[in-house]
């Protein structure tokens, strides 16, 4: 009797890693699409004769993508998952010891927000003839450790390729956590520098095109009805969406239940957008940085159902915004995990699914029109307060702002950055993209911003990660080729001197994005808190120092101890100039209406720079939050605070 042998194919570890990910698409709801569509990276010794020269071979069927710092292609890749709903992402590579280390702040961004990565950075070598090599960490006690192991707590699977049959179990783990909505994350395959260039007869099967289902689990109906049971017995129901529900794809079910049984909706960060209606249940941002009439609500609720949220203290004031004594508490999650939290009745399914079978459930309930009035009452009294606040067209009292009394905090600006949002919520039209992630633009897009008609609003404050912004554009826009549509990434002046780099890259490939740069001088988000938690500046702003520095060699009376002196001069429009785009200064709303008139459709990345007035904030949430002030200070303004943090913390509860 003869036996057949399986075909083979001879390959390196990189070229059969680059070839298996070119054949494994994604299936959500019958929708076929690549899952892996490109790769992104930067090349060093660590990566460039393995996987490099794979990507090189497989050019046609697995595009490459040339960045210009690691975390920002994590971030790409991350934005770019996002947007197509976590049903496809992009692969990073990046060389071993630094290349790698960088990656390792995206991997925890995209774990925490629950979307799905690729990291293929390189490794330490896994033969030892060599002697310790370059970038090596020689652990003094583990052997076997290399810097790569930083990745473990921020990823969800890791694996170290150290032989190439490995590989065959290796790569379907990674995929099927990819398109696991509750296990995605970030997925680490680290390749040894020398295994990447291992050849092995790898089974041809291995490189059949397969499919991944994403699945959809379904309700269970005891948790359904029992979910049912409490919309029926309350009098004062809010909903807080979270991202589940726009990865889900949900808002169409959302809308019925909150329209059939009359139920206020309020967003998380990750959830803005997630309803499309602007109807009067309609409430928009929750929160820290939610409306005041959303935090009244909260405050008043006897039942708060949470779809698709992890519920974090920016949501719930640090446990003091839900003030009700009878409040309880359900949520719909796909994720067993995030479903109890507060104690909470949970359904464990898919948001769309659970959504409808929520809504057949609860047929015939319905809230009173006293909480209805109620809310657009609260609601009402917000548009006004909102409208003053983004009127561009209104002049700004810079008297009424208060800094520091000691240094100079008068600008040219005439704008503050609610009206700069007012003017870009003017030229916003349906299918375009806003994206914002880190200091004062995601909370005033958050309380402001409206997202429904298909005005997209991509906050990323699960990580709250500066420097996200420019490459999550970039990200987007791979995903969102419609040339009609402008995707414009809103940072601040800090953010966007931390990392423009990435500028670069979507000059290279072509791609039009648009910055939006109110620029105030600093990291004033965190000087309001500052202010707030100490009642003095320091090291927040960005000013000269006004006598040298001083630090080795000197006596303490000698070295100058605060910046506080003019603001810095920086040319934010020569600098985005130079990384080669289209770069305009904007200092009335006039002439950012044109700015933005003139370059919509400009096929290359803009950046529209705008003088914004410092310590000019929008109308506060009325929102609590836990951040202590010193116990004990010899700074006078310190201890008043920590009296006011004293009174704030009787606020908080337990739920369980």
């Amino acid at each position: 009797m003869s036996t057949t042998t399986p075909p083979t194919v001879r390959l390196t570890v990189a070229q059969a890693v680059v070839l298996y990910l070119s054949r494994q698409y994604s299936v959500a709801d019958g929708v076929r699409r690549r899952l892996v569509p490109a790769t992104l990276g930067i090349f060093g010794h660590g990566n460039v004769a393995g996987l490099g020269q794979a990507l090189d071979q497989l050019a046609e069927p697995m595009p490459f993508i040339q960045g210009r710092n690691e975390q920002g292609l994590v971030h790409m890749a991350t934005a770019f998952a996002k947007h197509t709903h976590r049903h496809s992402t992009l692969a990073v590579t990046a060389s071993i010891g630094p290349g790698a280390m960088n990656m390792v702040t995206g991997a925890a961004l995209a774990t925490l927000n629950r979307l799905p990565v690729l990291l293929l950075p390189g490794d330490t070598y896994a033969t030892r003839h060599q002697g310790p090599v370059l970038q090596q960490l020689q652990h003094p006690t583990d052997a076997d450790l290399t810097v790569n192991d930083a990745f473990r707590p921020v990823s969800r699977f890791f694996d170290r390729i150290t032989r190439p049959e490995q590989l065959l179990t290796a790569l379907p783990a990674a995929m099927r956590t990819l398109v696991d909505p509750v296990e995605t994350g970030a997925v680490v395959l680290s390749l040894p520098q020398d295994v990447q260039s291992h050849a092995y007869d790898f089974p041809a099967a291995l490189f059949d095109e397969r499919d991944w289902v994403i699945r959809r689990p379904a309700p269970d109906q005891s948790e359904i009805d029992a979910v049912a049971a409490l919309l029926a017995a309350a009098e004062k129901p809010l909903i807080i969406a979270g991202g589940g529900v726009v990865y889900s794809q949900a808002s169409t079910e959302l809308e019925r239940l909150a329209a059939s049984v009359g139920i206020p909706v309020a967003e998380t960060f990750a959830g803005k957008g997630a309803v499309q209606q602007a109807a009067w249940w309609q409430l928009g941002g929750i929160g820290l940085e939610g409306t005041p009439a959303t935090n009244t609500l909260a405050r008043e609720a006897d039942l708060v159902l949470t779809v698709g949220s992890r519920l974090t203290d920016f949501t719930t004031g640090s446990h003091s915004i839900f003030a009700n004594p009878d409040v309880r508490f359900a949520s719909i999650n796909v994720n067993v995990h995030d479903a109890d939290r507060l104690g909470a009745v949970g359904i464990i399914a898919d948001a769309k699914r659970a959504l409808a079978a929520l809504a057949d459930a609860s047929a015939g309930v319905r809230t009173s029109e006293a909480w209805r009035a109620r809310t657009e009452e609260l609601t009402a009294a917000w548009s006004i307060e909102r409208s003053v606040a983004l009127d561009p067209d209104q002049l700004f009292d810079k008297a009424a702002v208060s800094g520091d009394s000691d240094v100079v905090t008068t600008t040219d600006a005439v704008l503050t950055q609610g009206q700069v949002i007012g003017v870009l919520q003017e030229h916003a039209q349906s299918g375009d993209v806003i994206i914002a992630a880190a200091g004062g633009p995601p909370g005033d897009l958050q309380k402001v911003w409206d997202a429904t008609d298909g005005r997209t609003c991509h906050l990323e404050f699960g990580f709250s990660c500066m420097g996200y912004e420019i490459p999550a554009a970039i990200g987007v826009r791979l995903a969102h080729p419609d040339p009609d549509a402008r995707i414009t990434a809103f940072l601040g002046d800090g953010t966007f001197l931390m990392a423009p780099t990435e500028l670069v890259t979507a000059a290279q490939e072509g791609l039009p994005i648009t910055l939006v740069i109110p620029e105030n001088h600093g990291y004033q988000v965190i000087h309001r808190l500052q202010m707030g938690r100490s009642g003095r500046e320091f090291g927040n702003e960005f000013r000269y120092r006004t006598t040298g520095l001083q630090i080795a060699g000197a006596e303490a009376a000698d070295k100058a101890a605060r910046l506080d002196g003019d603001y810095l001069s920086v040319d934010l429009v020569q600098v985005a100039a130079g990384l080669g785009a289209r770069a305009v200064r904007a200092v009335t709303a006039r002439d950012l209406r044109t700015a933005l008139q003139e370059t919509r459709g400009h096929q290359g990345t803009v950046v529209i720079v705008v003088d914004a007035i410092p310590h000019a904030d929008l109308p506060g949430a009325g929102v609590w939050w836990d951040v202590a002030p010193a116990e004990v200070s010899e700074i006078p303004t310190v201890p008043p605070l920590r009296a006011d943090y004293e009174v704030g913390r009787q606020t908080q509860r337990f739920f369980g």
